[in-house]
Formats: C-alpha cells, sequence, structure tokens
C-alpha cells in the first residue's frame, strides 16, 4: 500500500492540471474485457494469452486536446501447458490497473453527441492477487509500468474504446518465471457523465 500511496499523486498530477485549466469533465464507469499474453514462454512449456475482465471509472478533462486518468480492478489470465504432461494450468494475476492517457479527438470534442478520439499514454499495474499453481503474489513485479495507445468513440452518453498495452516491466522478477514482459488488449464501454 505504500507504493500505492506514492504512486497514484504522480499519476493523477497531469488530470488535476488540466482540472484547472478547463472548465468541463467526464465521468466514465466503465467496464471491459482485457486479453493478456507474454512476451515468452517458459523453459518448461508454453504460455498462451486468455480472457479477462475490468471494472472501474476514469474522468476526462479538456476539449479537444484533453488528459484522462482511471483506476480499474482488472484481471490478466494467460494457461500455461507444461511440455512433458501437456497438462494446462491457469494462471491469473488480479489488480488494480491505473491509466493516464492524453489524447485528441479528431472528429467532434468532449462536449458534442458524437466524437472519435485517438489516446495514448502510460499505466501502472499493481498486482493485489495470482492464481497461479506454486506461486505466490510476492513471485511477481509489483507496480509493473507499461505504455499504452488506443482510440475511442462516444455517441451520446456512451462510449467505447479499445486500446494495447506493452509493458516495460518483465512480468517476474523470480528465474523460476521467467515470462518476460506483458502485452494486453483492452476493449471497454461506459456512460459520459459530464460535470
Amino acid at each position: 500500500m505504500r507504493i500505492l500511496r506514492r504512486i497514484v499523486p504522480v499519476l493523477f498530477l497531469p488530470l488535476l492540471v488540466a482540472g484547472q485549466v478547463y472548465a468541463q469533465a467526464e465521468l466514465k464507469p466503465a467496464i471491459g474485457i482485457t486479453f493478456s499474453e507474454m512476451s515468452k514462454n517458459p523453459v518448461n512449456g508454453e504460455m498462451t494469452g486468455q480472457v479477462g475482465w475490468q471494472l472501474g471509472g476514469s474522468i476526462l478533462a479538456g476539449q479537444k486536446l484533453y488528459v484522462e486518468g482511471g483506476v480499474f480492478y482488472a484481471t490478466k489470465n494467460t494457461a500455461f501447458t507444461e511440455s512433458s504432461s501437456k497438462l494446462e494450468f491457469k494462471n491469473d494475476i488480479n489488480g488494480l490497473r491505473i491509466p493516464v492517457a492524453l489524447g485528441f479527438h479528431l472528429i467532434g470534442e468532449q462536449k458534442d453527441q458524437f466524437s472519435l478520439r485517438v489516446f495514448g499514454g502510460g499505466s501502472a499495474f499493481i498486482v493485489t492477487s495470482v492464481s497461479t499453481p506454486g506461486a505466490s503474489k510476492d513471485d511477481f513485479t509489483s507496480p509493473t509500468w507499461g505504455v499504452f495507445a488506443g482510440a475511442g468513440l462516444d455517441i451520446l452518453i456512451f462510449f467505447a474504446d479499445i486500446q494495447y498495452e506493452w509493458s516495460l516491466s518483465d512480468v517476474s522478477s523470480v528465474s523460476t518465471i521467467d515470462i518476460g514482459k506483458g502485452r494486453a488488449f483492452f476493449a471497454n464501454a461506459g456512460l459520459r457523465l459530464a460535470f
């Protein structure tokens, strides 16, 4: 929790500054799916990506150019198939994903009923639990840092976002769990609540 207290203020500082500059903002509660994979396979098997989910929200501030920060509870799921026995084990990593993005409305603006957006930014993923045979939460790097790029569509009070994230940190620092860096696809949908 000590790390979380340090990370959250730093990640939300751009959002707070933007909030002072712009008069309008949106609260965006959302639910979505995740699809995670690892950059390499362990020596004794193969990792394959699995579907997970996320739930949370963000705050968008700005008009044509905007800043958006959020907090999501997310599951990053993979499956491990052991080479010799061909047994498959689930590898679920759960945690808080904290993305901060800078975006641009290609069509429309924040206040419009229809808009098309592109965005990119950085994120932190803080591991809260894992369900991996023979491993504990302490075996996984926390936080992991990542960068992402995506696009979004706003229609009336609804929105949909897609994004792809590349981890800058190894998923685990333990030599027996050498699976490299994570990569994830996120798709969210939710409401745009202006204030």
